[in-house]
């Protein structure tokens, strides 16, 4: 056999690099962001017991405020995409600005509710008698740095769109050893303790916010996009996360049940599946970065009116997302002997953890398909079909996994009925890939 023969297609090799190039600096991005609430909690678990627990409920709260407006950033990026594959980067940019400003917007409001509500969102929680103030103190001062969350998620999905994925890495790593730095100074050294955490936080976000907005700005003015707020611009972005943003609270949805069906097994099984869940989202980060890929090369590809590229796109990516998934689900299998003991000593929690985790580690492989295609058809921006299919998902998932401690399941059984949303996302996904319905080229959808 000659060495031509053996050789990968130009259009093979094309896509591998364009997805290594973009794929992998948006996984160091995607990895640093939980970085924060790590540093966080280990600075202030060192103040004591009731600060680290108040901390827990506030970042829940938080964290979960900001994953459902994560529509600005993969809504933009599919729509600056497309405007780049087009060839037309004032409109671009002008795109982008848009998805900002209905960040800003967002970000005011999420800002003027939890204000106030602060007390009884953390009662909701259940936080104790006695890390309650805590919880109420980091909240408040925390929400005061959503705006520039959710400005960060927009620009980074302008960036994306513009097929940069790099800028997002820099600023992530440069926002974590800010966070950090300020933590250590205002909790300690200036004496301020939980709420000096919180305050430490909100200026490393509103830096990052700042970078963003800088790279975008100079982006903005070298191609002449206006940078004014725009009503019709920011109410198409917002008709267009809206999908979205269904989608992803289904999927939120879709977690906090089976979490509360874990903690009606018992303490073991719960402890056991926050152990998995963890792991889960880990390599979660890993396959989502390839989707992230997917998302501004399937864009591009498309505003440029390349149906074909599309198509060659999206198969070496399912490509991708097949043996990403193997290469994971080996590494939770051979490397379970060297990550179970950092979690616990339990014996009754690794009973417990082992046969379910031998579930998630043979379901990555779809995993690695689902995620994949989740970016293909937001890279389409076919929002709307992903809102019905999330549903679809959650309807079959939750009257599964809530019969499960009434037939007597355990926690293996949570996990087979998670690894079925795995495969009924991934029929629903599958079956819009093939019907070619989510190709639809042109600046805009």
């Amino acid at each position: 056999m000659t060495k031509a023969s053996t050789a990968q297609p130009p259009s093979r090799r094309r896509h591998d690099r364009e997805i290594i190039a973009l794929a992998v600096p948006a996984f160091g991005a995607l990895v640093a962001e939980p970085l924060f609430v790590i540093v966080d909690s280990a600075i202030i678990g060192h103040l004591g017991t009731p600060q680290l627990a108040g901390l827990g409920v506030a970042a829940a709260l938080l964290t979960t405020a900001v994953s459902i407006f994560v529509f600005l950033a993969y809504a933009t990026t599919a729509a600056v995409a497309r405007r780049v594959g087009a060839g037309d980067l004032a409109s671009a940019i002008r795109q982008g600005m848009d998805g900002i400003w209905l960040a800003l917007l967002i970000g005011a409001v999420v800002v003027a509710a939890t204000l106030p509500l602060a007390p009884w969102l953390v009662e909701v929680f259940g936080a104790s008698d006695t890390a309650a103030p805590y919880a109420i103190t980091y909240l408040r001062i925390s929400s005061l740095g959503i705006p520039a969350m959710l400005v960060v998620l927009a620009a980074t999905g302008v960036l994306r769109g513009l097929q940069d994925t790099r800028t997002p890495l820099y600023v992530a790593i440069g926002g974590f050893a800010a966070n950090g730095a300020l933590n250590a100074v205002l909790v300690y050294g200036a004496g301020l303790g939980i709420a000096g955490s919180a305050w430490g936080t909100v200026i490393a976000q509103a830096g990052m916010a700042v970078a963003y907005l800088i790279v975008v700005v100079r982006g903005a003015r070298r191609h002449g996009a206006s940078l004014r707020p725009d009503v019709a611009g920011i109410r198409a972005s917002a008709q267009a996360g809206a999908p979205l943003l269904i989608r992803t609270l289904s999927l939120r949805a879709v977690l906090m049940i089976a979490t509360a069906v874990a903690a009606r097994l018992g303490d073991t099984d719960i402890a056991a599946h926050q152990i998995i869940l963890s792991l889960w989202s880990l390599a979660a980060f890993a396959l989502d970065a390839i989707a992230i890929a997917g998302q501004a090369i399937i864009g591009r590809y498309l505003g440029a009116g390349d149906a074909k590229g599309a198509r060659e796109a999206c198969r070496r990516m399912v490509q991708w997302g097949i043996a990403s998934g193997v290469v994971l689900g080996l590494l939770i299998v051979l490397a379970r002997p060297l990550f179970i003991p950092l979690f616990t000593a339990d014996a009754s929690v690794r009973d417990t953890l082992l046969p379910a985790l031998l579930v998630v580690a043979l379901s990555q492989p779809v995993a690695g398909v689902v995620f994949v295609l989740d970016g293909v058809l937001m890279g389409a921006g076919d929002g709307r079909y992903l809102a019905w299919a999330m549903i679809l998902t959650l309807a079959v998932f939750a009257p599964v996994a809530l019969l499960i401690p009434s037939l007597g399941g355990g926690l293996t059984a949570l996990w087979w009925a998670m690894a079925l949303m795995m495969a009924v996302r991934l029929l629903t996904l599958w079956l819009r890939m093939r019907s070619g319905r989510w190709i639809v080229t042109g600046a805009t959808r």
